[in-house]
């Protein structure tokens, strides 16, 4: 439960990223493998495995399940985590820590599965995470801002191209069914057609460098 005053609930926004610069990659990232055991319009129930740095970020070409085998002594904690739809950067999620051999058999054993590199870097006021995605979800990139309240007058690094907060298909449960891989190239014209975007309400975002 979060003691920031609003219990269970978090607070983020997420932007699609085409070039990562090399300068923000971690030289010990986190290593992250999860598997989705329900995921309807927004509501899902997860188990997670991660290490705590220290491992090679994955060969983008690696399948979930060949992430779980190839960094299985580096995995370090595991949770499983109900979550609710998100809704203009506000979601509910409550966690709680499993026992990491029994939280790998359970992402080995079932679910729809997700891997990727998490790259962590602090920019302007805020840390951000960047999130690499292996297997069919190759080539996606997805940077995420969280605070404790609400994520408002945010500035937005540069290599953030489009927000994707209240977009279901970037949802880590969406992208599980239906990986980015195979929907990339629609969703780069779709990108051309309508231009980056910012969700509205959220005070004023602006990019870095902008005053």
């Amino acid at each position: 439960m979060s003691d920031t005053g609003y219990g269970d609930f978090e607070f983020e926004r997420r932007f699609w990223v085409r070039d990562l610069p090399v300068d923000l990659l971690d030289e010990s990232p986190t290593i992250i493998v999860q598997s989705y055991f329900l995921a309807d319009e927004g509501f899902a129930l997860r188990v997670r495995v991660q290490t705590s740095g220290g491992a090679p970020a994955v060969d983008p070409a690696r399948s979930p399940l060949e992430v779980l085998d190839e960094h299985a002594d580096r995995f370090d904690f595991c949770a499983v985590t109900v979550k609710g739809p998100m809704n203009s950067g506000t979601r509910y999620e409550a966690e709680r820590e499993l026992d990491v051999a029994v939280g790998m058999e359970l992402v080995r054993r079932g679910g729809q599965r997700v891997a990727k590199t998490r790259h962590s870097v602090w920019l302007g006021d805020d840390g951000w995470v960047v999130d690499v995605f292996a297997g069919a979800n190759a080539p996606l990139v997805v940077a995420e801002v969280e605070r404790g309240g609400p994520v408002t007058d945010l500035v937005v690094p540069e290599f953030c191209v489009t927000e994707v907060t209240d977009d279901p298909r970037f949802g880590n449960d969406a992208l599980a069914r239906t990986p980015y891989g195979a929907w990339a190239a629609g969703y780069e014209r779709e990108l051309a057609a309508t231009g980056p975007r910012f969700l509205p309400g959220l005070g004023r975002t602006r990019r870095a460098g902008q005053d």
